[in-house]
């Protein structure tokens, strides 16, 4: 019986029910992933109108249009990252090194923008500064009626993108502040050396790898980033991007295919750039930490704490207010007060046919994509474990991508694939539900696939192996002995998909039709077309149902894996 569970290709490798497995796993790759990205780079490599080689890539690439919207997201991007840095850092110093009564909660504001949709959070900063701010008119710090947002700029784009992204800092410095060795520290303390020397020759070589890796994850994020370009870029004629790509697509349509390929190839080279060089910073600055207990933060700060709020509330807090208030209002300008509180926006948004089916659409769309990813995930993360062949280990690799590229470019490989009918049924995907799908499974599989994944690395393979001795075939194996111990690991992936899922714009914004609308598209769509009230009540709803699914995380965290609440300590 050949059970070679290492190296070799798939032939003789696996047996018949692992071979069949792995078979399908590709096609599933295959059709989600390879396809739509292959025809994506096919597009972008084709030739001019008259024959040049590469003549429409040099064709975009020598536009001003494009030198600009590179130019914007290079600006914005590195701009919010040195906000995103410089809060994140901060942040996790004084959630890490004091003892503070109400850290979980603190924690949970500070990954707040990142859970909120971008969407939301940057209509949020729009209502907080706007010349109606419901938070800020009253306090005489508004913006003169009829003067334009200042968020309306490359500065503003950065800062709500900085915000936004912030956690990601946040949670890689905070992970490496959790693996100071309390003695390393507690020695320094007894030998005098003083606290100025302990943070700048022992903390500071151990945070800066994670810190300088999670502010290379945020640039790549705001590269890709399509929320807060848009309802803050296009209004303010800041080209990124990820704005021109909609732009083009919205304009010409699938005539513009290649060039809009070459944009979304360029913006791969970027993040792709980025995430090497976080890999390079993570191997080279790694600093070796001996054994120990790790530190436990001691010391009371009372003034810390009360600054820590102070944050939040400006930077969490402030924004959502601002929009829920602006959600309670009856009409665009009307100042804040009791007496004009109306719940009237609610009921109009509730009674709209679009905006009920795009919250159906988009809890279809989200909890189909879980269930789904569940099911492609547990077995595959079963032939990861067990039969690491050269095909298993490649089809690994390949899952990455669509998580690891802007959402706008698989959004265009999958345009590019399923506008013409598919090959044998000659039905076309493009503009219907269908499509969309596939763009999420493809997105948010890998959310499923690395916990799973991880959980299985935990599992004996004695016990498949127990199993087979036994008689007992694939399938009750995998149901039986596999599936209970990876279970928690692909529900907390589940909730995960769920979460990020059902509020996405990227994706959506590309790919939605008439009748197939989701909940970012609705509120991107009632904000550009004037209809602020609206699109702040849709924008409420859809984060009162993020908080509800945070919720129901939290009520199930003892049966998830550690770390999988990334606001749980």
């Amino acid at each position: 019986m050949a059970l070679a569970t290492t190296g070799g290709g798939l032939g003789g490798s696996l047996g018949g029910g692992e071979r069949v497995l792995a078979g399908l796993t590709a096609a599933y790759v295959l059709f989600t992933t390879f396809w739509p990205l292959a025809e994506l780079f096919s597009a972008a490599l084709a030739p001019g109108e008259d024959g040049t080689v590469l003549g429409v890539m040099r064709e975009t690439l020598a536009s001003r249009a494009t030198g600009r919207a590179l130019w914007g997201s290079l600006a914005t991007s590195g701009l919010s990252v040195l906000i995103s840095a410089g809060l994140g850092i901060a942040l996790a110093f004084a959630v890490s090194l004091f003892r503070l009564r109400s850290r979980a909660i603190l924690t949970f504001l500070i990954l707040m923008p990142l859970i909120v949709p971008s969407q939301t959070m940057a209509l949020a900063w729009i209502e907080l500064f706007g010349a109606g701010s419901p938070l800020l008119a009253p306090l005489g710090l508004a913006p003169a009626a009829g003067t334009t947002n200042p968020l309306y700029s490359a500065g503003g784009i950065a800062l709500v993108m900085g915000v936004e992204h912030m956690p990601l800092v946040f949670i890689a410095t905070r992970a490496a502040l959790r693996t100071l060795p309390a003695d390393l520290i507690e020695a320094a303390r007894i030998l005098g050396i003083p606290p100025h020397r302990i943070g700048a020759g022992i903390i500071l070589p151990v945070i800066l790898p994670s810190a300088v890796a999670g502010g290379l994850l945020a640039f790549t994020a705001a590269i890709g980033n399509f929320g807060v370009p848009a309802l803050l870029g296009i209004p303010g004629r800041v080209s990124v991007l990820t704005t021109l790509i909609y732009q083009r697509l919205n304009g010409f349509g699938p005539a513009a295919a290649g060039q809009v390929a070459v944009l979304a190839m360029l913006m791969t080279a970027i993040a792709a750039g980025a995430l090497i060089l976080r890999g390079l910073v993570l191997a080279r600055l790694a600093v070796p930490l001996p054994a120990g207990r790790p530190f436990e933060p001691t010391r009371r700060a009372p003034l810390v704490e009360t600054v820590l709020w102070l944050v939040v509330l400006a930077i969490s807090i402030a924004p959502l207010v601002a929009l829920v208030m602006t959600a309670l209002l009856p009409a665009i300008g009307v100042p804040f007060g009791l007496e004009r509180v109306s719940l009237d926006p609610f009921s109009r948004v509730l009674a709209n046919d679009a905006v009920r089916r795009a919250f159906a659409n988009s809890l279809f769309l989200a909890v189909g994509c879980a269930l789904v990813s569940v099911i492609v995930a547990v077995p595959f993360a079963y032939l990861t474990r067990h039969h690491r062949t050269l095909l298993v280990r490649a089809i690994d690799v390949a899952v990455e991508a669509p998580w690891v590229v802007p959402g706008t470019v698989v959004a265009l490989g999958m345009i590019l694939a399923f506008l013409p009918p598919l090959p044998l049924v000659g039905i076309s995907l493009y503009g219907t539900m269908a499509i969309l799908m596939v763009a999420y499974l493809a997105r948010f599989l890998p959310l499923v696939l690395r916990p799973v994944t991880a959980a299985a690395a935990a599992i004996d393979p004695a016990l498949d192996e127990a199993g087979r001795i036994v008689g007992a075939g694939l399938l009750r194996r995998l149901g039986v002995l596999f599936l209970p111990g990876v279970l928690p690991a692909a529900v907390a992936g589940a909730i995960l998909v769920v979460m990020t899922a059902v509020n996405e714009l990227t994706l959506s914004a590309l790919l939605w039709s008439s009748g197939h609308e989701t909940i970012g598209v609705m509120v991107f769509a009632l904000q550009y077309e004037g209809s602020s009230t609206a699109a702040a009540a849709v924008a409420v709803l859809s984060a009162a149902m993020v908080f509800a699914i945070c919720a129901l995380a939290t009520l199930l965290a003892r049966w998830l894996p550690q770390g999988m609440l990334p606001w749980r300590d």
